[in-house]
């Protein structure tokens, strides 16, 4: 059966509600746990500790993983692209910015992705998508202003996150580059045992590990939130959700994220924004609906009044 991209079901909705809840929550995890723990320390746990989770219902599911070069040329660079890379410089980014922040930043992905899918010249640049460029790219200048590259700890902080995203960017072209016919659970499992080897070897060589003995329960319930159920779950409920409605719905999780994540920010952490971020926000989402253009064509098909 052919998921059906323009009519959504109530179940669907749930689930997008749902998997944008819990990818926020992300947010919320990271930042408990930069409380107690270093980004590199808590990178390899969550990639360690979803790695294990998924790979049973990986054998369970799809069976064997893939054993030809070509998938694993393929997972290998999503694996840095999409975890190794991203969720480093947005722990680290997150021991500076508020969680709610780094969730808004991290939303301008999708621009970037469409922005080196063209470059590519896999999907041609139309005037829909170069607004939607030049409004993302508005939003996140008044996040900072003129401050944007100045020297003080938050502007760091949102360039590091800002890279984290052109890093999901390069990622999405590299998928559409190289991801043939692989699985997306052996897709999604390969990434997490390749980025669990990748940052084994760069915990124990530039950090410390050992600093989990005394980290604190809430930080434990944190790594434990952060790794099984906004990691591998989440990659099981998304494909789940692409199975049922289809891969173009998924930019509408992209757009709630932030929301739940800047909620549960200032219920849990009680962080807050102030008038030029929450402007800077509304301009980023708007961006996101712009580059989705659906709403734009619901716009134009609306009959005009007699």
């Amino acid at each position: 059966m052919t998921p059906n991209h323009h009519h959504i079901p109530l179940s669907v909705w749930g689930m997008l509600l749902f998997l944008s809840v819990i990818w926020g929550g992300s947010y919320l995890f990271v930042g408990i746990a930069v409380k107690d723990l270093s980004p590199l320390v808590i990178v390899w746990a969550r990639v360690v500790l979803a790695a294990a989770a998924l790979l049973p219902f990986h054998f369970l599911l799809v069976g064997p993983l893939p054993r030809d070069r070509e998938a694993w040329t393929a997972i290998i660079g999503l694996s840095i692209l999409n975890n190794v890379i991203p969720f480093t410089l947005i722990v680290t980014g997150q021991t500076m910015i508020a969680s709610g922040l780094a969730s808004v930043i991290n939303a301008t992905s999708p621009l970037f992705g469409v922005a080196f899918i063209a470059a590519a010249g896999l999907d041609p640049l139309i005037p829909r998508k170069v607004l939607g460029i030049l409004i993302g790219i508005a939003g996140v200048a008044v996040l900072k202003g003129t401050s944007l590259f100045g020297e003080n700890s938050q502007s760091i902080g949102i360039l590091l996150c800002l890279g984290a995203a052109a890093s999901y960017g390069v990622g999405s072209l590299w998928a559409r580059m190289k991801l043939k016919n692989t699985p997306p659970l052996s897709m999604a499992t390969g990434q997490l045992l390749v980025s669990s080897l990748i940052m084994t070897i760069f915990a124990f060589s530039f950090d410390n590990p050992a600093q989990l003995i005394d980290a604190s329960k809430e930080s434990w319930a944190a790594l434990l939130g952060l790794s099984l159920l906004s990691t591998s779950f989440a990659y099981i409920l998304f494909f789940r959700v692409v199975a049922r409605s289809g891969p173009a719905n998924v930019l509408l999780v992209t757009m709630l994220i932030p929301v739940s994540a800047i909620a549960m920010g200032i219920a849990v952490l009680g962080e807050t924004l102030d008038r030029m971020e929450i402007l800077g926000t509304v301009i980023i989402m708007l961006a996101l609906v712009v580059i989705d253009g659906r709403a734009l064509k619901l716009l134009r098909r609306q009959p005009k009044a007699l």
